[in-house]
Parts: C-alpha cells; structure tokens; sequence
C-alpha cells in the first residue's frame, strides 16, 4: 500500500494557519498595533479603507528592522520574542508565536517600509500571497510602515463571510480601543476613509479614556488603586447611576494586554450587589499587574484568555478593591467603626455642665375654634358617648352602627367592591383579559390565544416603521429647539455612516462634530424624548450584530425602533388597548413572530384545555 501523508505546501499551510490568525480585518488590526507597540513604538497611526477590506495601514516611529530581519519577518514561527520554551512562561510583550505576518501575508497583498535609526535607508518588500514580488531600497522615515491591501483576495469564500462596512468598522475601533486604553503614554491616531475618528495625545489612564469615550465619562469615574504582595490594581469603574443595560463598557488588562474573564467579572458584579438595579450591569476599567510567571497567555489563539495561579486570591482581592472604593468615594454605604473627631465636644465646652433638657407645657383647654361661629353647625349635644378630638370631624357624621371611624371604613369598603364589581363587569363582557401585566388572553371559537403583548407590539411596529422607510417618504417634524446629543466617538463615526439611511427614516441632521450630533428633525411615529433612547439600541444592534445588518440597514433601524418603543412588560393595558393591540397583530404580514424571530401568540384549542384536565 502506498505512503499517503504528506508535508503541505508553505503557501497552503500559511492559509490554515492565516484561519486561526486571522478572522477578520480586526484582527490584523490587532497584530500590526501590537507589533509596533513592541518595536518601541512612540506614536502609531492606522489607516483605514473600506472597514479594513480595501486597505489596512500602521506607521510607527519604532526602532525599524534591518533588511535581513525585514525579509525573515513574513516566514513561519519567526520571532524576536523568545529564545526558547522557558520564555514562553516569562513573557513581557504583546506578540510572540511568530505566525502573525506570515499568516497575513498569506491572505493579503503586502507592502513594507522600514528603517532604522542608525540607517541611513530603509527596506521595502511587497508579497503577495506569500510569494514575494521585489524588495528593493528605499528612503523613509524611522521605523515601520505596513499596509495590508485586498484582504481574502486568494479567499473569496472567506471575504463574502465578512459583515457590513459598519459592523467590521465597530470591531476595529473595539480593538483599536483595548490597545490604546493599555498604553496611554503612547499616542494613537485613527483614519476611516479619510476622516479621522480618533487623534490621541499622550496622557494618563484617566485622560486616555475620557478621550477614547467623550467628556461625559469624567464624572462617572471612580478610581481604584490597591498593592498587594501577588498584584497590584488601577483603573476605574463606574458610579452605579451609570450602570447600563449593555455590557459593553467593561474591559479588563492584565500586564498591559486586553484579557476577557468572566470569573473576574463576577467578582466586580459582587461587589455592586445592592447598588445596581436588576438587569444593569456596571462599567469599569480595570488593570492589574502581576508576574508574568504566575500567568499563562498562550492558552487561546487570540490571547484574550488568561490562565493565572491564583485565582481565588485575585477574586477576593478585586471584590474587595471595588467595594472600597465605592464606600471611600461615598458611592456606597459603609460602616466606619473609627471615631470622628469632629463630632467631639469642643474643648471650650468640656468642662461646663450638660445642657438640661427643656421642659414642654400643653395648655389641654386650647382650642383655635372656640371664638369661630360657623353658620352651619349643628345645635351642641350632650352625650355620654366619647367623640374625636379632631376639629375636622363632630357628632353630625356619627352613625348607627358607631363612631365615623366605621362609617368610613365601611364606605371605603362599599365603594371597592363596586369598582371591584364594575371591573369584573367589563373584563366578562370583553374579548380580552390581561395577566400578570405580560400577556394578553383573547378567546376564540376553537378556543383561547394567549399574545405576549410586547413581542406583540413590537410586530406591529416594526412592519409599521418597515414600510414607513421602504415604502412611504418618510415623514419628517421640524423641532423648534434642534436636539445636541453626545456620543463618543466611535459611535458618531456609525451615526455618521448610515447617516442616509437614517434621514430616508425621517431624521434630520444639522451638524456632526467629534463628540455630538445636533439633530433638527425626527421621524413623525417618534417624539423628541424618545431620540436618544433609540439611537443608543440602534447603535447597540449594530455593534452586537443582533440582527444581521448584510441586508439592509432599513431592516435593523426598523427592528430597532420596535425594539425601543414597544411597550413594556408590567405596562397596564385597558380592555380597549388589548383588543387594538390584538387587532393589529393579527393585521400583519407575519403575526406569529417577533422581529427577532420570538413567537407572539401562542393557541390552545378546547382540546388541549380538556386534555389538561382529563388526567
């Protein structure tokens, strides 16, 4: 039988492994920021087109590398990053595995421009799918400039895997961010097809995010530091009163490198308990700093996963952190046993004798009404009975049975069961019958639908905004007063990219600026309260992928709006209100499922009812 494994080709074998490497233009992104981070690196610039597909570009002012070094960079598991296995368990950099260039190089048209400092020129190479096109010399500034052209141009069944331009944008602002939140003593600028989204001076941590997340975030931060034998903790979190409904701001850096831990973030949630209301979760930036001997970086390709040695410890360590700091910053309550020296006596006052306590007469034959004649008073009784001392009550509102203490109790009573009567009187005639303030209950020949009012209403309204959008011109309401919004950003940057979509549904914008949008008109279906509110869900939906945004951003914008403006659960509904709502429901074009494909309804014939009691 013949030999049938064989050694795979370099060019097949850098695919594979671009598969691991490389998942999106977010993570060269990631590899090319790291790099430089690594060559010493005092000011890096990305340049970007097309969210990355067309062009992806870092220059750094670096220490450069040599023509020889320039050349090896693109082969396999070639590494300046270690020497050998006892340093993979010591590692102080970002990089390390030495696939990252040639991965990418495998997948990618590449041009590379390097010096160093003692050179008087520099190097240039292009490759294009692993194979090199020329390398020649070149004169250019101190350090590297990389560009990555044509992304899975040799993959194209990977390249139509690709989101929308404004989905893979989002994932590289979100890495973009975890590396320049890591090294504030770095500065960092970000273009987008020309337009700079992010020009970041060298600062500190606080500045670093603030800058990063708008102005807005100074006053919710609140700072952590505590030095421990095993760890040292910086960083901050947020106020609960800021606390969000999205997990997005919450980030995590271990030895300066971006790591995600959900064991870590149960710890901060633990430390929050009581503070937050139910579904909010807080936000916060945390770094720690440990040996690099206790942790282990290499146990996920994307090296966001961190093994440390002492979990346990650094769980109680950073629960206890945050809760210090909240009490310290008067966040939270605190119990503070120690004495407070400016409750003491003052020492003037020591040795004088306790104040007495004043003494306090009622005169219990006062009455303000006794000089008052009121036309209307009944003639004064005499009557063994005890009546209420109260000026607002007197014997006219005595009854038979006792005192006007039954009599309005009693009145009380009677005019609850009518209304109780009353209530019951109109759910019986109705269609309709609401439970737990969630579902709705409607009967039927066959039997009885039992709707979920809000996935319910949200079918209504996302096929009313849908055909608004697509079908309609949408229609516009000037505001009297234009509406100044803040945002940070990144999310300006994806307001400003489907800032078309969004006026065909009826927005109207005056002006963008770096960390606001001023807005003049809105759609008619919304009112003014309601546009900050929906354009946060409808940037959440777009940086979560929830739903797909390939189709169309109508669709998103329209299941979005839904999402925002639906009523609630625990929202009382009149009978008139349910029956609309039911109405409406089964007028749609599909009443059965939600927009994001949840079932609405659901049917229970006579059958079924007896078949529940039949056993």
């Amino acid at each position: 039988m013949s030999d049938i494994i064989q050694l795979l080709p370099d060019h097949v074998a850098n695919q594979i492994a671009a598969g691991e490497v490389v998942q999106r233009p977010a993570s060269v992104v990631k590899e090319l920021l790291e790099n430089a981070i690594d060559a010493g690196a005092s000011s890096i610039t990305l340049l970007l087109k097309d969210a990355g597909k067309t062009l992806i570009q870092v220059i750094d002012n670096g220490k450069g590398m040599s023509t020889t070094d320039a050349r090896l960079c693109f082969e396999r598991h070639a590494t300046s990053k270690i020497k050998d296995a006892k340093d993979l368990f010591n590692l102080n950099t970002k990089g390390f595995r030495g696939e990252a260039l040639a991965s990418i190089a495998a997948i990618a048209h590449v041009e590379l421009k390097t010096k160093q400092d003692n050179e008087e020129v520099g190097t240039a190479i292009k490759i294009e799918g692993s194979e090199v096109i020329s390398q020649e010399v070149v004169s250019t500034a101190k350090g590297t400039s990389l560009a990555v052209k044509n992304l899975f141009y040799n993959i194209p069944a990977r390249r139509n895997f690709l989101k929308s331009d404004t989905v893979e944008t989002r994932h590289i602002i979100d890495e973009f961010q975890r590396v320049a939140m890591a090294h504030p003593d770095i500065a960092f600028q970000l273009h987008h097809n020309g337009n700079e989204v992010y020009h970041l001076k060298e600062s500190n941590l606080r500045k670093r995010i603030v800058a990063i997340f708008g102005n807005k975030m100074n006053e919710k931060l609140v700072p952590l530091d505590e030095q421990t034998d095993i760890m040292k903790i910086r960083g901050f979190v947020a106020k609960p009163s800021y606390a969000k409904k999205k997990r997005g701001e919450q980030f995590f850096f271990v030895n300066d490198r971006f790591i995600k831990s959900s064991y870590l973030n149960h710890a901060v949630n633990n430390a929050f308990d009581g503070l937050l209301e139910n579904g909010y979760h807080p936000t916060y930036f945390i770094y720690f700093d440990v040996p690099p001997n206790t942790i282990d970086i290499n146990i996920h390709p994307t090296k966001t996963e961190v093994k440390f040695d002492n979990e346990k410890a650094l769980y109680a360590i950073l629960r206890a952190t945050v809760k210090h700091s909240l009490g310290q910053y008067s966040v939270a309550p605190v119990l503070d046993f120690n004495r407070d020296a400016t409750l003491d006596t003052p020492y003037q006052f020591k040795d004088k004798p306790a104040v007495s306590t004043p003494k306090i007469t009622v005169d219990p034959d006062f009455n303000p009404f006794k000089n008052n004649t009121v036309s209307a008073a009944p003639p004064k009784k005499t009557s063994t009975q005890s009546t209420p001392s109260s000026p607002s009550f007197n014997t006219s509102y005595k009854s038979d049975t006792g005192s006007w203490e039954s009599l309005y109790v009693n009145t009380y009573d009677s005019v609850s069961q009518e209304k109780l009567f009353e209530s019951e009187k109109e759910t019986e005639t109705g269609k309709t019958f609401q439970i737990q303030k969630k579902y709705i209950l409607s009967t039927i020949k066959s039997g009885v639908v039992l709707i979920h009012q809000s996935l319910a209403h949200q079918r209504v309204l996302y096929e009313e905004f849908l055909t608004n959008i697509t079908v309609k011109d949408a229609n516009s309401q000037q505001l009297l007063f234009p509406i100044n919004i803040s945002f940070s950003s990144s999310d300006i940057e994806m307001i400003f990219s489907i800032k078309s979509d969004l006026e065909s549904a009826g927005f109207v914008f005056n002006e963008f600026t770096k960390e606001s949008v001023v807005i003049g008109g809105i759609p008619t279906s919304i009112s003014e309260s309601q546009i900050s509110l929906i354009l946060e869900q409808l940037l959440d939906d777009l940086k979560l992928e929830v739903p797909d945004a390939s189709f169309s951003h109508y669709d998103v914008m329209a299941k979005s709006f839904a999402k925002s403006l639906a009523i609630k659960t625990g929202t009382v509904l009149s009978v008139k209100e349910q029956e609309t709502l039911v109405n409406n429901l089964f007028s749609c074009k599909e009443p059965s499922v939600s927009p994001l494909g949840k079932p609405t309804f659901k049917t229970l014939t006579l059958q079924e009812i007896d078949n529940i009691f039949s056993n």
